[in-house]
């Protein structure tokens, strides 16, 4: 007998049929015995008559909640049930794996232990329904930015994850021995996308690991996390990379309104809204004086940066004056960004770069990349980096290289504001930190 899932169980009223999930609830009266049953799609009420299978009736009285279970029995239209008015009368019942008592947590109480608690059983925490449409939309998320990309005749590939110099700078980094040598974990994959660009791809993306050995222990960071990366060739400045960011996520939070909409409105309370395009965009130094302007001191270290709470005033400010969840901050001083972000012609401590700001959280880091390997040497030795480590970079640029640019974005902070969650602890499948390696 093939396998019946709970949202389809009014389409075989009076059949005998096969259902596999959890055992959410026990109710053990007197002469009946209720088993409310979970799979992924929802909730059912199992009915077993005691006189019927006395045998039977003590094993159920021995489960524990979260048993894996496989029943079989007639589907019964009952208005009483509150469930769906729906009742399967049990005919036989098969155990797959019956859960310890107690459980770590019951994953479906009112209060919920701390995150950091619920993370050491990670797999009970994702059986919370809301968990269950998390990653259903992180799917159809991924899904949409491919389908934009196929549409716009990108090329994906897989750059590696195990390089023999830093892809960013030394700090934030991760090594490990590799045969007789050192070796490091890719920070971006940025070196290798603009290897792509002097390939001739012109239209590359990539969704894979990032890693950082960065010690923060914030709401917004991880040592390991998905990145999503795109470049682009023949461009004309960083705001044809901004716009074709913009349109793209238009796309993204386009389709999966269309396929969760209303469950995302059900589970996390938020209405999702189709973002406007062009998205409001507002040079770094202006931010700074909007900041002043609205009482904001940004911290001493932070000259030339913004720090979290600046931007979500900014977010704020951008609610207000256009009502729009994202904004783009642009043109940043060369002394807070890498050496292979293009200057700006007409101001040389100015980058073409950009971050973009969703509902107050940095998502992306982009600019348009230096690709004349004279500026590139120049701009490296400027940042007191030595040419050798990273001269197999700059071969790139050295037998004819388009002007190019592209973004890199944090998956798993456009999901928290695509939802609204406060965390990404809540956000990531397995979250990894400085001192977090299991489960």
């Amino acid at each position: 007998m093939d396998r019946t899932l709970i949202k389809d169980l009014r389409s075989v009223i009076g059949q005998t049929i096969k259902l596999q999930g959890w055992l959410q609830t026990l109710r053990d009266q007197k002469k009946i015995q209720f088993l409310i049953l979970r799979d992924p799609t929802g909730l059912a009420q199992v009915a077993h008559w005691k006189p019927n299978d006395e045998v039977l009736a003590e094993l159920i009285a021995k489960m524990g909640a979260e048993t894996a279970l496989t029943i079989t029995g007639k589907v019964i239209d009952n208005p009483i049930v509150k469930l769906n008015g729906l009742e399967i009368q049990l005919e036989s019942l098969e155990v797959d794996n019956m859960a310890e008592i107690p459980l770590p947590f019951d994953p479906f109480a009112e209060t919920l232990p701390t995150i950091d608690y619920r993370l050491d059983w990670r797999y009970m925490d994702l059986r919370r329904s809301v968990n269950a449409l998390l990653f259903q939309v992180q799917t159809s998320v991924e899904m949409a930015m491919r389908e934009y990309w196929v549409k716009n005749k990108f090329i994906e590939v897989h750059s590696p994850k195990l390089m023999g110099t830093p892809s960013e700078s030394g700090a934030e980094l991760f090594s490990l021995d590799y045969f007789e040598r050192k070796a490091y974990l890719a920070q971006s994959p940025q070196f290798y996308k603009q290897m792509a660009m002097a390939a001739g791809f012109e239209r590359i993306f990539e969704i894979g690991p990032v890693f950082r050995a960065d010690p923060s222990f914030t709401s917004r960071h991880m040592t390991e996390f998905t990145g999503v990366d795109m470049e682009i060739s023949w461009i004309n400045s960083h705001e044809d990379v901004m716009a074709f960011e913009e349109r793209w996520l238009q796309y993204i939070y386009t389709r999966v309104k269309e396929l969760h909409g209303d469950a995302i409105k059900k589970q996390f309370g938020v209405d999702l809204v189709i973002p406007e395009v062009p998205f409001p965009r507002i040079p770094m130094r202006e931010a700074v004086e909007i900041l002043k302007s609205r009482g904001y001191a940004l911290p001493a270290d932070k000259k030339g940066d913004i720090d979290p709470g600046g931007e979500r005033e900014i977010a704020a400010y951008v609610k207000e004056k256009f009502n729009h969840d994202f904004v783009f901050l642009t043109d940043w001083p060369i002394s807070v960004r890498p050496f292979y972000h293009m200057r700006i012609p007409e101001d040389q401590t100015l980058t073409r770069s950009f971050d973009l700001i969703a509902c107050g959280l940095e998502i992306t880091t982009g600019a348009q990349r230096e690709h004349r390997v004279e500026m590139l040497q120049k701009q490296a030795l400027e940042k007191g980096l030595h040419l050798e480590p990273i001269q197999f970079y700059l071969d790139f640029f050295r037998y004819g290289c388009p002007s190019h640019g592209g973004f890199g974005l944090g998956l798993s902070r456009l999901m928290m504001a695509m939802l609204n969650l406060n965390n990404i602890r809540e956000v990531v499948y397995i979250f990894r930190g400085p001192t977090r390696l299991n489960p």
